[in-house]
């Protein structure tokens, strides 16, 4: 399943690392990445892939909530369809 990824909140050290080790451990696949930082505000969107088989989209979504509770970023995932339906306008 195609699922667009969001990240932000304050810059710091080992988000990246933190965000794509969650994904990882779900066996999911990050397709694309783009990231910013403007002073100290991190922004960052993935296109990633949730194998189903080895994670539900609900489980990858919790543990990404839980890596953002820890790290103090908004982190949301979303379905690619839902994410495109959302902003079209």
């Amino acid at each position: 399943m195609k699922t667009v990824l969001s990240v932000l909140g304050k810059d710091r050290v080992g988000i990246v690392a933190a965000i794509s080790g969650a994904l990882a451990d779900s066996g999911a696949n990050i397709e694309d990445i783009r990231q910013t930082i403007i002073g100290d505000i991190f922004s960052m969107t993935m296109l990633v892939t949730v194998d189903e088989d080895a994670a539900s989209f609900e489980a990858v979504q919790t543990r990404l909530a839980e890596v953002g509770d820890e790290l103090g970023m908004q982190v949301t995932l979303q379905r690619e369809d839902v994410f495109h339906f959302m902003h079209r306008i």
